[in-house]
């Protein structure tokens, strides 16, 4: 539930949960709803900053594609920190937050490999191998990439 509030949407998630319908239909109404990136995008839409309409209008469903406008919209805050405090604020939460996560999944795979090596994933993956391809997944690129144009 924690990956689809941030906007990690792999509905192949909600399958592990098939048996349980309460659990199912609780990840499935998340997954439906916007994440708390969607929800600060629509922020800096309402504050002023230009953001395309096709990704004001995307399918939350679907997992995010970064964007240019969203990356020029951070750069506007980022460069203008005292005009936008409170979103510059929340940028680096945000910032924070994954990065902290990225720490957490580290040493998730990690305590993984140690206690069970390469069996199958007590969540129906595959087990390490899938939890260090999420590693690579990143949850608010735009505030990543904002960074090397700075």
């Amino acid at each position: 539930m924690i990956e689809f509030l941030v906007g990690n949407k792999n509905a192949a998630m909600t399958h592990v949960h098939a048996e349980d319908a309460a659990a199912a239909a609780g990840l499935e109404a998340v997954r439906r709803a916007p994440s708390i990136y969607d929800l600060t995008i629509q922020l800096l839409h309402r504050r002023g900053l230009a953001i395309d309409k096709a990704i004001l209008d995307r399918d939350v469903c679907l997992p995010r594609v970064a964007s240019d406008s969203v990356v020029d919209a951070w750069l506007s805050v980022y460069r203008d920190p005292a005009r936008f405090w409170e979103l510059y604020e929340l940028a680096e939460k945000l910032v924070d937050f994954e990065d902290y996560f990225r720490r957490w999944r580290f040493n998730h795979v990690t305590t993984v490999e140690r206690v069970i090596g390469f069996k199958r994933g007590t969540g129906g993956t595959s087990g390490v191998s899938y939890l260090r391809k999420m590693l690579d997944v990143v949850l608010f690129p735009e505030l990543w990439q904002v960074r090397t144009q700075l």
